[in-house]
């Protein structure tokens, strides 16, 4: 079973989530932007083993934290797809920009794409690109536990902003409607910010997306 908790960090209060597999205690790390210390502190009090960092796309609140974890703990980092080279390369810049403590420069040690795998333990979830909010971003699903961590792609009643650098607001509707709602309407998502909900909910009721 895919277990997760989801930690808030950052100034802008960035849903970090850590998963991992019941049966083996090996876990991932979904979106360190931040506050390491207390990331870390969650994973002890889990006893779980973190072995992988797993990028959804480059903002700094996203993936501010990711070099100096990667490097602390001789973690890979996983993602996000390359279209988010530019936003890794501007790391630096963005945390300056928003008052982040400098975030240490990193090379993913895998880029991924649609209809990839990523697994940790015994569990594996399927990897969906949805460009739109930035030209890389990823989303993980796990079909067995009807969950998905979309970052900021899909929120609580609202969707992801489109006026950064390369956003398309067409193309993260087209992602959220060809690449989200067929994982169904019973999935639970895990989004950047905010609360969780499900595909169904937002279909139903979302201003932006409701009826599609």
């Amino acid at each position: 079973m895919l277990r997760y908790q989801t930690v808030p960090v950052t100034p802008f209060q960035q849903n970090c989530s850590i998963v991992w597999c019941d049966a083996t205690k090996k876990a991932a790390i979904i979106d360190p932007g931040g506050d390491l210390d207390r990331l870390l502190a969650a994973i002890d009090r889990l006893g779980v083993t973190l072995e992988q960092i797993w990028l959804t796309h480059a903002h700094i609140d996203h993936a501010g934290g990711t070099g100096e974890l990667a490097r602390k703990r001789a973690l890979p980092i996983v993602g996000p797809h390359p279209g988010d080279q530019f936003w890794i390369d501007g790391l630096a810049q963005q945390s300056r920009m928003f008052g982040f403590p400098p975030a240490e420069p990193f090379v993913p040690t895998r880029w991924l794409a649609d209809g990839d795998t990523v697994s940790i333990g015994e569990e594996t979830l399927s990897v969906r690109h949805c460009p739109g909010h930035t030209p890389g971003h990823v989303v993980f699903h796990s079909a067995s536990a009807q969950r998905a961590f979309v970052g900021d792609v899909l929120f609580a009643g609202s969707i992801g902003r489109t006026d950064f650098p390369q956003g398309n607001h067409q193309q993260l509707i087209d992602s959220i409607t060809q690449r989200l709602w067929p994982m169904g309407d019973e999935t639970v998502f895990i989004p950047g910010h905010g609360p969780e909900s499900s595909f169904g909910r937002e279909r139903r009721s979302n201003p932006y997306v409701a009826g599609t």
